[in-house]
């Protein structure tokens, strides 16, 4: 194995590592909502958010140090490409969690607009949406990336239809405005890991295939 090899894979295992720690806080995050739970607000925020900066910060310098050290060849470069766009798609995921766990600080202590159904089950294809990705690139399988882009309409519709059912309550008594909108807000940030979620899997893609696909384009046949 060559050094090239070598500190790709340990970028690799870092990479993952950080992967590991940004799926719990999105999945604390909305169990903090439901359980009510300030601790796991104060885990995602406090103990959580630090790692992830920390480890965004270590693995693009080593991705840049190997590029600009080692000179590595058009594969190699290309997997170090992936790296770096997938180390910032986990830094704003987990910026995410933490939007979703500063808006659960906010509703935990009040009362509950309606029951926490549809936003849990949200959550729940979100963070399987973020593991199928990331294992669709460690594993290169981009059969499973394009499952992964499909299953995104899925996340899309029960936004809109959380948002609906939310702006009913909003119409009919104002005085559930405050906590309506904070839920719309964590409705509107799974929507948007769940697009990171569709980058990544657009990236393993890439990387495997060589294939460039735009967001929502994964049905597409192969010729």
């Amino acid at each position: 194995m060559t050094v090239t090899e070598t500190k790709l894979t340990e970028m690799k295992e870092q990479l993952f590592a950080m992967a590991a720690i940004v799926e719990s806080m999105v999945e604390a995050s909305v169990r903090a909502l439901v359980d009510r739970d300030h601790a796991l607000v104060k885990r995602v925020v406090e103990e959580d958010e630090p790692k992830v900066n920390r480890f965004e910060n270590e693995n693009e310098d080593a991705a840049i140090n190997l590029i600009a050290l080692h000179q590595p060849e058009a594969s190699n470069l290309r997997a170090i490409v992936m790296i770096i766009k997938l180390n910032k798609d986990l830094e704003r995921i987990g910026d995410h969690a933490v939007n979703i766990a500063n808006a659960a600080e906010f509703l935990i202590d009040r009362p509950q607009v309606k029951p926490l159904i549809d936003l849990p089950r949200m959550a729940e294809h979100t963070v399987r949406m973020l593991r199928d990705a990331l294992d669709s690139f460690s594993d290169r399988e981009p059969d499973k990336a394009r499952d992964v882009c499909r299953r995104d309409e899925v996340v899309d519709s029960l936004r809109s239809q959380i948002n609906r059912e939310l702006v009913t309550y909003m119409t009919s008594d104002a005085t559930t405005i405050d906590r309506a909108l904070k839920l719309m807000l964590i409705s509107m940030n799974l929507e948007r890991i769940a697009d990171l979620a569709t980058n990544v899997a657009e990236d393993a893609i890439y990387m495997v295939e060589g294939e460039v696909i735009k967001h929502g384009a994964a049905d597409r046949q192969e010729e």
